[in-house]
């Protein structure tokens, strides 16, 4: 073992060749666990789904804070959960698993025996019980009503001890479990941004018209306005872009730092109807921010207006948006 550890530590291609091992170990036992999905894997996904209650995980140790993971995801995902530890449950945390429920029962061997007072508090509640194991005659497939079982696989570890693989299956299935279960529900964007008005999630969903830049900053013109004062609003107001609006205040078209450079040698005659650019990219202010960024970098543009569309199709500006509004939020 001793040499085994120095050579790793002075041969970087030993160290890659290993991590590499590890992964493929792990993605190999992840395309047998896909192969196994059957018709259980949809009972449990409509098990959960009309849940009239909450959905608790409990798992002991690695499998336990697979369990925590999953009753986040679940819970982030319109599916109301909860982890409960089981060491706990036997000392008064049973309460809280109530008839309505639905119990998650997450183990490797399927033999932990802190598991015991669950499993016999659930049946006597008539709860059903999904079992994630790799042992179908283990005491926790034996009991569970919905038995989703792990396909064999060793561990990455070369002594076959270190929960690597085992954790790796019990995450993806609890994840492909979530997921099915947010897709019946018809869980949606707008759920979603309900759920995580903060972090990073928060800032991808953000509206942009809450960041958008409006009143006195917004960089418009007339159509009849000279070409000196249309530059002298971009520059002034700092994004590169200018509105050209009718007398109706809508949106007729824009000019940005390229179009000024291309009408260069006309512009001491020009106005800004000569230069605009027609029925120009425009945001809506109900977009999400992570897609205006998307459609922004996709445009190969740095700014563009916000703008709400009437029925006849006139677009009235609410505001304007730069990369750098992005950026300050933290998403660019």
């Amino acid at each position: 073992m001793v040499n085994e550890v120095t050579i790793l530590q002075n041969d970087d291609r030993a160290i890659i060749a290993r991590g590499a091992e590890v992964i493929r170990i792990e993605a190999d036992a992840l395309n047998r666990l896909e192969e196994s999905i059957d018709e259980t894997f949809a009972q449990a996904c409509r098990t959960i789904l009309h849940a009239a209650g909450r959905v608790i995980v409990t798992g002991m140790g690695k499998s336990g804070q697979i369990g925590r993971k999953a009753a986040a995801t679940f819970s982030a995902t319109g599916t109301p959960a909860g982890y409960v530890h089981p060491g706990e449950a036997a000392h008064g945390d049973l309460g809280m698993l109530v008839r309505g429920d639905v119990l998650v029962v997450i183990s490797n061997s399927g033999s932990t025996s802190e598991l015991r007072a669950f499993l016999s508090h659930a049946k006597a509640l008539d709860v059903p019980v999904i079992g994630i194991a790799s042992r179908m005659d283990s005491l926790v497939m034996r009991q569970a009503t919905i038995p989703l079982c792990l396909p064999a696989a060793r561990e990455a570890c070369h002594s076959n001890i270190a929960p690597t693989t085992s954790t790796t299956l019990q995450l993806a299935l609890c994840d492909a479990l979530a997921m099915a279960v947010m897709d019946l529900r018809g869980f949606s964007r707008d759920d979603m941004k309900v759920l995580h008005p903060g972090g990073a999630i928060g800032l991808r969903l953000l509206p942009v018209g809450d960041i958008m830049h409006t009143g006195d900053a917004l960089p418009q013109v007339s159509e009849d306005a000279p070409m000196r004062d249309v530059i002298s609003v971009m520059t002034s107001r700092g994004f590169g872009i200018a509105g050209v609006i009718d007398d109706h205040g809508c949106l007729l078209g824009v000019i940005t730092d390229g179009d000024v450079r291309r009408h260069f040698a006309s512009l001491a005659q020009a106005t800004a109807k000569d230069v605009m650019t027609f029925t120009p990219k425009c945001l809506d202010p109900r977009m999400s921010a992570e897609a205006a960024l998307e459609l922004l970098n996709d445009l190969k543009i740095s700014a563009a207006f916000v703008v709400e569309t009437g029925d006849d199709g006139r677009r009235m500006p609410q505001g304007v948006v730069h990369l750098h509004d992005f950026v300050r939020i933290g998403l660019g």
